[in-house]
């Protein structure tokens, strides 16, 4: 099956054949022409599928000969990075055509995203927030509003937005197409699709059990004080080009990557608390290579596409199988191959043998040749809570002397 087979405009035909793809994904295949032909989606497909070609190219046809001037499709995903990764997307599939549109996120300022509604561009990607605000205004207007997409549903209710989310249908008009895109189905959002969504095609597609073929898993035990130390070394093995590192905290991936930094490992880093500025350039660094490393969270790092990246590297085992599965997912895409290491400390591995029980596998446990396991680290990473609580202590024992100083110095005086 090629995508002239869905019979989309030239134009568009020309997008899909400057991003050299070549076929359709079964995702591809199985919603694009239920979406072609006005129907609402409900699509059960992972990240790494090729989803949102599958709805994009439907909504991008079906404006291709309608009178612009008013926004027809709103895509909502529950990152920034997402988003705007989205929104790239639809203007490479999007080069040969008039259809436009703009990305809405927080991190960065209002007023050209005003302009964007005001201009009542064709499509508007955004996330729930920052959306929101927005929609306070009398400029965000939807009147117009043909077609609704909710992308990676089940993060969006992981991060807390469900209320959001059914905040902004309210406002929404009624008769729409909608598409609702999910790597998991939840009871809340299954409940959230019956609710909004008119007689869908449902699909399933690449819900996977187990991480893909092409990855090579390779499980390092290691102390957790000497985690740092040893991702190090292993970043000087040949290979190791582009790694995706992931950690439990955005205060640990800030740590870490200030450790990479310290010893010579050229590394940023992307989470929550850092500026859209800052994760916009941490991302185009890693992809253009001035970074080896790329320290993520878990939810910072949904929606971001990278080719070729050669490893993912569990800094912290993941709690879930699903998470396990997620980040493993982000190399060895599109039939490539690529590398997932774990470096597991003795209080991880229970949670590494529940992933293992839950994909049917049991990962190969290897020790780095030429590494001390039994050293003493020269600088720890994170500092054990008993001594972070010891130093806050003695911090206000610090402050209440000193005050307790000055007040009995404005005495003396009086």
């Amino acid at each position: 099956m090629s995508f002239a087979d869905f019979s989309l405009h030239s134009d568009l035909l020309r997008g899909v054949a400057a991003l050299g793809f070549q076929a359709p994904t079964p995702i591809q295949r199985d919603a694009i022409p239920p979406a072609l032909a006005g129907r609402d989606v409900l699509a059960c497909a992972m990240t790494g599928s090729g989803k949102t070609a599958a709805f994009l190219l439907p909504i991008l046809q079906r404006f291709m000969t309608q009178p612009r001037g008013t926004i027809r499709a709103l895509i909502v995903a529950p990152t920034r990075e997402l988003a705007a990764q989205i929104d790239e997307h639809r203007r490479e599939l999007a080069r040969f055509t008039r259809v436009d549109g703009a990305p809405v996120f927080g991190g960065v300022g209002m007023g050209p995203q005003e302009q964007a509604f005001r201009r009542r561009v064709d499509v508007l990607v955004a996330t729930p927030g920052r959306l929101l605000d927005h929609m306070r205004m009398p400029y965000a207007r939807f009147d117009g509003l043909q077609v609704l997409v909710l992308d990676e549903a089940d993060r969006m209710l992981d991060m807390g937005f469900l209320p959001d989310i059914r905040r902004i249908l309210a406002a929404l008009p009624a008769r729409r197409q909608t598409l609702l895109f999910s790597a998991t189905m939840p009871a809340p959002i299954v409940a959230l699709a019956r609710d909004i969504l008119r007689d869908p095609v449902a699909i399933q597609v690449e819900r996977p059990a187990a991480p893909a073929v092409g990855i090579t898993h390779t499980v390092y035990p290691v102390p957790g004080e000497l985690k740092s130390a040893l991702l190090v070394e292993l970043l000087k093995q040949p290979g190791t080009r582009s790694v995706l590192a992931f950690t439990r905290t955005k205060h640990r991936a800030n740590r870490l990557a200030d450790y990479l930094a310290r010893h010579a490992v050229k590394a940023d880093r992307i989470h929550g608390n850092r500026s859209q500025a800052q994760r916009t350039a941490a991302l185009a660094g890693f992809k253009d290579g001035r970074f080896q490393v790329l320290v993520a969270t878990d939810i910072a790092a949904r929606g971001i596409d990278i080719d070729a990246l050669s490893h993912v590297v569990n800094f912290d085992v993941p709690n879930l199988s699903e998470d396990y599965i997620h980040r493993v997912g982000r190399t060895a895409r599109a039939q490539a191959v690529g590398d997932a290491l774990t470096l597991v400390s003795p209080q991880e591995e229970s949670d590494l043998r529940s992933i293992e029980r839950a994909v049917g596998a049991r990962f190969a446990r290897v020790r780095l040749p030429g590494f001390d396991y039994g050293k003493r680290p020269a600088e720890k990473l994170e500092i054990p809570l008993a001594e972070r609580i010891a130093t806050i202590r003695a911090r206000k024992a610090d402050d209440r002397r000193r005050a307790r100083i000055n007040a009995e110095r404005r005495a003396a005086r009086a």
